[in-house]
This record gives structure tokens, sequence and C-alpha cells, in this order.
């Protein structure tokens, strides 16, 4: 077997591990740093009552913490499905360079996790949108942001 295949397995035995046990969806996922595993977990919504507590989450801030930043370039993201708008938009602000998935949006929208209105939804202007969003500009608003850009002391991300 591959490595794909070795550590997508591993993502599919996290996915079986977590269901079981109630912990939330059938989701699993591994981050890989030079052939190493350095994040790992499964879906743990329902256990931790957080909507935010997928797999892919959980193994990016396992694996930042491993790497001890919060840039993982030159990583392997694999899950037991295709990441959903959250996950992937995450995998981007880590740099992760490359996601290896098992199950397609399709077989996950198949039994119940269907992200379609999500991804219609994030492409909707701001007055179109399900929720409602105003933007009101503050006096004041900027100096947090002016502050941070000018700090030539600041980390950038």
């Amino acid at each position: 077997m591959n490595p794909d295949d070795i550590f997508l397995t591993r993502a599919i035995e996290l996915a079986l591990q977590g269901s079981r046990q109630g912990d939330g969806g059938p989701f699993g996922a591994i981050i890989v740093h030079e052939g190493r595993i350095i994040g790992e977990a499964w879906n743990r919504v329902v256990a931790s009552k957080d909507p935010t507590a997928h797999a892919e989450i959980a193994a990016i801030r396992m694996a930042c913490a491993s790497l001890g930043h919060f840039h993982l370039s030159g990583c392997v993201l694999y899950a037991s499905s295709e990441p959903c708008p959250m996950c992937l938009s995450a995998a981007y602000w880590a740099r992760i360079g490359r996601i290896v998935f098992a199950n397609s949006r399709a077989e996950a929208a198949a039994i119940g996790f269907c992200d379609d209105d999500l991804y219609a939804e994030l492409n909707r202007t701001l007055t179109e949108r399900s929720i409602v969003m105003e933007h009101r500009a503050l006096p004041g608003a900027l100096q947090p942001m002016r502050e941070w850009s000018g700090n030539p002391q600041r980390t950038p991300y």
C-alpha cells in the first residue's frame, strides 16, 4: 500500500471510532508532516456540543501545536470525506499544501451532510444572505487595524 492509502486508511479508522462512540458524524482527519502524523482527530460536534468540532479543525489545531507554528506548509491533510467549507477554509488559512480525501461531497450529502446550501450562501452578497449582516463603521473602529498594521513587531499571517 502506498503512503497516501495508509494515511487515508487511518483517517477512515478515526471516522469509524468517533462515530461508533457517538461523538459526532462519521468523519476523521490526520495531518502528516515529512511522513509522520502530527495531528489526528474525529468529529466531536455532538460530544462537545460545538458545531466547529470537525475532525479537520481539531487535527489542524493538534498539528500546529506539534510544530509550534500556525502555518502547516509542507503538510498533507488526509480526510475521510471532502472537507466542508469551514474545514477547507481552515486548511487554506493553515497553508496546507495538499488535501487527500476518501468520500466526496455527494457521498456525504447522500447521508445527510449536504453543504450545498452553505456553498451557495457564501457566493451571495451581504444583503442576499440568510443571516442578516450589517456593516456599521463606528468612529475608532479602524484603530486596532491601524495599530497592528503599523507595529513593526507584529507577526504577519
